[in-house]
């Protein structure tokens, strides 16, 4: 297993020291980088601008579709695989329908249609074989739409792309979404992975493993899965770090009736803490709702307790797994990397 770093999306302003963190976490091993995307800051500048001067791996954890069109993110990919030498990992999702039309602005039709392609576009993109065309239901080149000039013309991108082939990883957490990951894409970046659900998702991704013309199987394809991680002797404490995290999640990213993240903790059997979280969540009661959730729950997701609990955890818990990379969200140490790097070597 290798271990990366998750330097995620912003909260009010940009974090400190990240240079700082990146270059201690190299130092000891650490593989991969990567960044997110909500409503604030973006994935990609932030990728370029600490990602670039490392030796990682870089990779978005998730960039979201409806924020670029496929050529902008084929664009955006191609600059920063030339910039990095290629090292650019592509991770896309769909999001979900409350940030899509509420932030976006844009419909939230047929996702799992409208990822393959928005995957198809990039790939013709990138291999530069000739000028992009596509007539999708979702994507047309040129626009063919009744309220356009007619003028479009197909295009070919002035910049050779270092890699004709740049991979792309799918976030998802549905069953299909995540059988399309394994059929389509080099990789899946699970959000809110338990140990626990192995089987369920072994089972998803073998199904699209089995379709006609899947890029890879088990043995070659990469399940990079965001794992929160929190350090301290106290392992209530630790806990507490990661609740209020789990609480916006699986209560309030999303809306009641379309809460995706959810879902993955009702999966979990966590059916009723999560209905009373949701419920606490959307009145405002932030705080209650991140006391409602149990440590059980938090350690069902997340790595946490002292170091030694943690490299525990992810020996006896995580290693057996289909994860192949885990990408640890929340600051470590330098000595407490170091420790779960090698611990992971041996999975």
């Amino acid at each position: 297993m290798r271990i990366g770093v998750s330097i995620g999306y912003w909260g009010s302003r940009p974090p400190r020291n990240v240079e700082r963190f990146l270059a201690q976490a190299e130092e000891v091993g650490v593989e991969s980088m990567w960044t997110a995307e909500a409503y604030g800051s973006d994935a990609i500048s932030t990728l370029a601008h600490w990602g670039v001067p490392t030796n990682m791996r870089l990779g978005t954890a998730v960039c979201q579709m409806s924020a670029r069109t496929p050529t902008a993110m084929a664009m955006a990919a191609l600059t920063i695989d030339h910039l990095s030498n290629g090292r650019m990992v592509v991770g896309i999702g769909a999001s979900g329908p409350q940030v899509v039309e509420g932030w976006y602005g844009q419909p939230y039709p047929r996702p799992l249609e409208r990822t393959r392609e928005y995957v198809d576009i990039m790939r013709q993109v990138w291999a530069r074989d000739a000028a992009v065309t596509y007539a999708g239901r979702h994507y047309q080149l040129p626009y063919t739409g009744d309220d356009g000039t007619g003028l479009g013309k197909p295009l070919r991108s002035t910049v050779h792309p270092l890699r004709s082939d740049i991979p792309v990883y799918l976030g998802a957490e549905g069953p299909k979404n995540v059988a399309l990951s394994a059929e389509i894409a080099d990789g899946w970046l699970p959000l809110w992975f338990s140990p626990k659900s192995d089987e369920f998702y072994r089972n998803a991704l073998a199904e699209g493993f089995a379709r006609p013309g899947a890029r890879h199987n088990a043995d070659t394809f990469d399940v990079a899965g965001v794992v929160w991680v929190s350090e301290h002797d106290d392992v209530e404490v630790a806990a507490a770090r990661i609740k209020p995290v789990i609480a916006l999640y699986a209560g309030g990213m999303g809306a009641k009736e379309a809460n995706f993240h959810n879902d993955v903790f009702v999966r979990m059997g966590w059916g009723d803490v999560c209905a009373k979280v949701q419920e606490l969540y959307l009145t405002g009661r932030k705080a209650e709702a991140s006391e409602a959730i149990p440590l059980e729950m938090v350690e069902d997701v997340a790595l946490v307790g002292p170091i030694d609990k943690l490299c525990d955890d992810l020996k006896n818990r995580w290693g057996s797994t289909c994860l192949t990379t885990m990408i640890l969200g929340g600051r470590l140490k330098q000595d407490q990397l170091a420790a779960l790097v090698e611990t992971a070597k041996d999975l």
